[in-house]
């Protein structure tokens, strides 16, 4: 369980990552890449939401929704 919720938020900052990195792309290839790395890391990070989901896991009390 601790393993998926490591997962989950490395893919969360993955996606915010990923869309820092378009806010200060320059060129349409740096833009395209920018778009492709945004989608593919906000799947990642829903499938692991829906794994998590169907596991039906219980969170750590600490845990609060929120990436930290």
């Amino acid at each position: 369980m601790y393993m998926l919720y490591e997962e989950i938020v490395a893919a969360r900052r993955d996606w915010d990552n990923a869309q820092r990195h378009f806010e200060y792309a320059l060129g349409r290839d740096q833009v395209d890449y920018a778009i492709f790395a945004i989608e593919a890391a906000e799947k990642r990070y829903e499938m692991l939401l829906r794994k998590a989901k169907a596991l039906q896991l219980k969170w750590p009390q600490w845990y609060k929704g929120e990436v930290q």
